[in-house]
Parts: structure tokens; sequence; C-alpha cells
């Protein structure tokens, strides 16, 4: 049990936005007591990366692979932020081959997709290590604890105290929470938390703060995109057509072509041992619904392969997989937000001290990375000096 742990901060999420916020936040107040609290294994949220525990020497990015910037109206904390990533070495520019599949799956030149808008960045490492980096760069002093494989299902305020309530009866209490995640704010939490309840209606119930409730709304409006990934581990001797040596390729499927094959987009990862894995994101409905309606997992995963060989039957770079591939699959629960987006001016109730970032927040970057960074940028500004 935690309950004997007292916080400055927790923050709850293990997100790319939550990294980059514990980042910016340990830099200024290294004599605070931090705590980051993840429902995973490891940092990173949707942009992680799985190391297979059954196929040993793998690492796949089977979340976003790398992530796009924008920043068309040229704000100067992103642009500063990412300077600083690229100065320290944790990320560089991704020259890789991008290519877009029309109907027919002939290579288009148009390369227009909310992924590969602006510049387009590769972490050196993997993106879990990205993550990592970005909060070690501030964390010498290792002023913040780290609860991973942590589901917060409870949230209550009493007296300028917030009392956070694990699925395994563990209790973190602190003076101010950070939400990088929105489950604990979203209508969604009632069936994967197995609540009667919004937790944070619970515990701030309406109009108490205009600005709770204001978000509260919005969010109301706000749905997730379901996504599956298909992790496909090939065999030894599968490889390109063509030499290519760059850490990735990517392939973005044409609205039409997408309804077609049920794929989104298909990126090759090179490992470092020189095999090369393939990830197959897919946010079709159908897709989703077969899986979860599916009797026979083999089978679903055959049918994944004959349309994988369907989309490169002619293609000048790509080989056919075979029907003996090793091939794990991701179900996210919470994915790409769409629709209606929260406002920025809702970041932060001082009179309950709690703030929120990621990227469900309004702007160029909503629903990518970009939103998220600058998301968490905006709120460690507003939160600075505010935790005595």
């Amino acid at each position: 049990m935690k309950s004997d742990v007292k916080y400055d901060l927790l923050i709850i999420g293990g997100g790319i936005s939550a990294c980059v916020f514990a980042s910016k936040y340990l830099k200024n107040n290294i004599t605070k007591k931090v705590g980051l609290i993840e429902i995973g294994r490891g940092l990173g949220g949707r942009s992680s990366t799985r190391i297979s525990k059954r196929f040993k020497g793998w690492k796949l990015n089977h979340g976003s692979p790398n992530f796009n910037i924008s920043n068309s109206k040229n704000n100067l904390l992103l642009k500063r932020y990412i300077d600083e990533l690229l100065e320290n070495k944790f990320i560089k520019i991704d020259d890789s081959d991008i290519f877009f599949l029309n109907e027919d799956s002939n290579l288009e030149t148009i390369k227009k997709s909310e992924f590969s808008s602006g510049v387009n960045y590769l972490s050196l490492d993997s993106m879990s290590e990205f993550s990592k980096k970005i909060i070690e760069s501030n964390n010498s002093k290792e002023k913040i604890d780290f609860f991973f494989e942590t589901l917060i299902v409870d949230m209550k305020f009493n007296d300028k105290e917030w009392l956070l309530t694990s699925k395994n009866g563990d209790i973190f209490k602190s003076k101010y929470i950070i939400c990088s995640t929105n489950l604990l704010l979203h209508k969604r939490s009632l069936k994967i938390l197995n609540v009667n309840q919004i937790p944070l209606r619970k515990a701030i119930p309406i109009n108490n703060d205009k600005k709770i409730d204001l978000l509260l709304k919005f969010l109301e409006q706000q749905t997730f995109i379901p996504r599956l990934t298909f992790l496909i581990y090939t065999n030894e001797n599968y490889g390109y057509k063509d030499y290519y040596s760059k850490k990735q390729r990517y392939f973005y499927l044409k609205n039409n072509l997408e309804k077609k094959c049920r794929f989104e987009r298909i990126i090759f990862q090179l490992q470092d041992n020189n095999k090369l894995g393939i990830v197959i994101h897919s946010k079709n409905v159908g897709l989703v619904n077969s899986y979860i309606s599916s009797k026979d997992e083999e089978v679903f995963k055959q049918k994944i392969i004959t349309n994988f060989n369907k989309l490169f039957e002619e293609n000048a770079v790509v080989h056919q997989l075979n029907f003996d591939e090793k091939i794990s699959i991701m179900k996210w629960r919470a994915s790409q937000p769409s629709g209606i987006a929260v406002p920025l001016s809702l970041q932060l109730s001082r009179k309950y001290r709690i703030g929120f970032c990621g990227d469900w927040f309004k702007g160029e970057g909503f629903g990518r990375i970009e939103g998220s960074i600058l998301s968490a940028l905006i709120l460690e500004k507003k939160i600075k000096g505010l935790i005595k």
C-alpha cells in the first residue's frame, strides 16, 4: 500500500505529454516530491515500444513510430523545445521513404497526411526510450517515483489534498495532480473502470467549478478512434526486394484503398539484428469488431497476411509474407481523440489543484504528438510557482 506516501505532485499517465511536463517541472522544482502513475509496463503511452517476451530481440514501435511537427503558427515555445531535443540528440529529422498507395495499389506522388505534414522526426532509439530520455534529462537527482501497471479507479479531493485509489487498493496522496490521460474524465471510464460515475465528476460535483464543468462538457462530445495494431515478426530470410538501409519505411493507404484493405498504414522497421519487423495499423471498425468476435485468432491472423499480400502483390520493393510468420495483436483501449477538442483555457483549476495536458486539447496538433508536447509545455508555464 502507498497510503503513507505523500506527494507534492502526482502525474496520471505516462505518455509523451506526461513525460514532457514532468521533465520541465523537475527542471524548476528539484525540491518537490513527484510521482508518475501509468497503467502500462513503461513510458510512452500510444508512442510506446513493444519489447516482446515471446520473440526475443525485437523492439517494435507499435504506436507512433515517429512524429510530425507542423507548427504553422510558429509557436516559439514549441520550436525551442524541438530544437532542444535535436541538440540533445534525442531525435533527428526522419528522412525515411514515405509512399502513398492509391486504390490500384500504385504509388502516388502527392504526399499529404495528418501523420506526415510539416517536419517528421524520429527517435534515435525506440519511442519508449525517447520518453525515458525526456524525463531523465532533468531527473539527475531521481526526484520522481514511477508506479507502472497501476490503474487509478477513484479520485477524492479533501481539504486541499487529492486521494487517488488504484484498482489494487493502493492509495496515493498529493497536493496537486496532473491528468495527461483523460480516461478519468471521460464517459468511457464507466465501462473500462466498471464504475457508476466518471471519477473526476464524482470528486468535483457539478456547479463547484465552472472550468471543470466546461471541460467535462467538451469531453462529453469527444470520441476516440478504435484501433488494432498487428505486429509481424518476420522470418529470418525476409527482407526488401531492393537495398534499403534506413531504419523505417512508411506506406500510407489512400481512403478508398483503406476501406478495401482495412489497413490505414504499414510501417517497416529494421531491427538491430537486421531482421525486418512490420507494424500494420488499422482503425477500421469492421476489422476491430471482427477481431473482438473472432473465435479463432489464428484464422484471423491468416486473413491479415492475405490482405497484406494482395496489397503488395506486384509491388517493386515489398516481398510477400509466408503464412507461418509470427504475429501479435494490440487492441488500443484509448486511442486517437476525434471530434471536439478541449480549449487550452480549461487546462488548470487552481481551486481544485488539478491540471490537464495531452493531444486532446485544441490546436493544430490535436490528436497527434505535436499537441501532446505543446499542451504540456503550456501547462508547465501555467502551474509554475503554484505548488508550495
